[in-house]
């Protein structure tokens, strides 16, 4: 006799629920952040990481964690590579199409790996090595036909990637000595402390209520992003809900298109497509799909 299926079964997990709203409320944060194309990218910076480092200091004020940490000199170096990787995302997502900015954000797993065979003595197999280099045939496909990319801001765009890259090795170092929000909350605190130093030099105080909302809205959809995120991966096996990471590029595609009014070739198409082709390929073939690379997937955002 056939077991008749439990109908409370959602149709959607919990976990793919959850991950699928993480993503939209960082694609949403990038449409913000493009919103203040007359701010200074530093300037988002600070408030994006006041707004997360006052939520954070919540969240460990009821974990009973030190908010100082144990490792200060590691916690301050992921600190200062992930806010240069949101500066310069946020330069390419203010001056070049959306869609463009997150895809070339997209590579960041690759150097991750790239970077831990140095770090932390990983190693890269055989075949990984072709499929990052149809990731990077891709960003080559979007300079020679997408005129709207400058190579100052491609470039831009891959720094920001090696260097998130960087700092989630960082983080994987710091898995077994720091509690989570300690570690996240470090980032936001050199963001703070540099985006403010930035600030208080070229301060460019927004014109009305609505570069106001658009700030504050960066910080709050990023923390909404992380907690989502964060309950995907303890309700749901890794495996099943971070391919739903790159449904972020529909929405950058989508939201281009239709607020921005971006227009996007076939050829440019095709380069994002190799982008996204080769960077799945390898997470897939390696079966290495890191919780780090995944929660700090804002930058593509």
């Amino acid at each position: 006799m056939h077991q008749r299926a439990d109908s409370s079964t959602p149709i959607i997990s919990q976990g793919v629920a959850h991950m699928l709203l993480a993503t939209f409320a960082f694609a949403v944060m990038n449409v913000f952040v493009k919103q203040l194309n007359r701010i200074p990218a530093m300037e988002i910076v600070f408030f994006r990481c006041l707004v997360s480092a006052a939520i954070c200091f919540v969240g460990i004020a009821r974990a009973r964690a030190d908010w100082k940490g144990n490792n200060n000199a590691l916690l301050i170096a992921r600190g200062t590579f992930g806010t240069v990787a949101l500066f310069m995302f946020f330069v390419t997502v203010q001056n070049i199409p959306l869609a463009t900015a997150v895809t070339i954000a997209y590579l960041s797993p690759i150097f991750t790996t790239l970077i831990g065979v140095f770090v932390l003595g990983e190693h890269v197999r055989k075949l990984q090595w072709l499929f990052y280099a149809i990731a990077f045939a891709g960003v080559l496909v979007i300079k020679g036909f997408d005129a709207a990319v400058p190579t100052t801001f491609l470039v831009t765009g891959i720094v920001s990637a090696v260097c998130a890259g960087v700092a989630y090795n960082l983080v994987r170092r710091l898995k077994e000595q720091e509690h989570p929000l300690v570690v996240v909350l470090h980032f936001q605190l050199v963001g703070v402390v540099a985006g403010f130093v930035f600030t208080v030099i070229y301060w460019v105080a927004p014109a009305n209520a609505w570069e106001w909302f658009c700030l504050l809205m960066c910080g709050l959809l990023t923390q909404v992003g992380q907690t989502s995120l964060t309950k995907s991966l303890q309700s749901e096996r890794l495996a099943h809900v971070s391919i739903l990471n790159y449904t972020g590029l529909i929405y950058a595609l989508a939201f281009g298109v239709f607020i921005f009014g971006e227009v996007y070739t076939m050829q440019t198409i095709v380069g994002i497509a190799l982008v996204v082709l080769g960077v799945l390929l390898s997470v897939l073939y390696s079966k290495r799909k890191p919780l780090e690379v995944i929660e700090e997937s804002e930058l593509a955002e």
